[in-house]
């Protein structure tokens, strides 16, 4: 369990992932990237952030989220008093880009969810921030889209999820798209700082006077972090 582990050896752990997945060849993506962009930061962070998939500049420089997005990004964290190096954790869906920067297919989201979860196992984040609305839905199983998805802290696997805007929308977007991000984010300070707490929901009562079976408890309350089912 992750309790149980320093944080150098997470650290140790994530580094040792990092390098099988710079050799990875799951699926096609391998046969059109530049570089495996794993993931960057600390690797004992509270915020973990998790976008799609990388760029072109990601795939170039081997680092998530870098150019225009990526500095707005930081604008955002250093305005919540973090920075990517320092209680942040930043990675990926898929850690090779799509051709064309499509969306990923489901092969793809597959072969690379065992990296995710593993990151999410060895970080332990107390929140994590999924930037636009793949990320969104599919972490949260849901079609309802990110304007109606943002502005709340969700319970997720024992932490916080709080979707948000994808930092290319504010740049293209409106200004009202840059406050609402600047709200998400604060949420995830308020997190952080203790102001959100998780609280598991009660424990459905063992049997009713029919003789009915409980019904099943929720899973994000239920399963343990390391039994991460994400994207079934």
């Amino acid at each position: 369990m992750t309790a149980q582990a320093t944080a150098t050896e997470r650290a140790d752990q994530l580094r040792v992932l990092s390098e099988q997945a710079s050799g990875c060849t799951r699926c096609g993506l391998h046969e059109t990237r530049t570089n495996v962009v794993f993931g960057y930061g600390d690797p004992d962070a509270d915020l973990m952030i998790v976008g799609e998939g990388p760029g072109q500049h990601e795939d170039e420089q081997g680092l998530p989220f870098v150019g225009r997005s990526g500095k707005l990004l930081d604008q955002f964290l250093e305005e919540i008093g973090l920075r990517r190096e320092d209680n942040c954790y930043i990675g990926n869906v898929v850690k090779c880009r799509p051709p064309g920067n499509r969306d990923p297919r489901q092969a793809e989201i597959d072969a690379c969810a065992d990296y995710l979860r593993s990151q999410l196992r060895l970080v332990d984040p107390k929140v994590v921030v999924t930037l636009g609305n793949f990320s969104s839905k599919l972490l949260l199983k849901t079609e309802i889209g990110i304007t109606r998805l943002r502005g709340q802290a969700y319970k997720w696997w024992g932490r916080f999820l709080v979707p948000t805007f994808h930092p290319a929308a504010a740049l293209r977007g409106s200004a009202r798209v840059m406050e609402e991000m600047r709200a998400d984010f604060q949420l995830v300070a308020d997190v952080i700082a203790g102001k959100l707490v998780y609280e598991a929901d009660p424990a459905p009562a063992e049997s009713d006077s029919s003789g009915a079976e409980p019904e099943e408890a929720a899973a994000v309350d239920a399963a343990p972090v390391d039994q991460l089912g994400l994207f079934q």
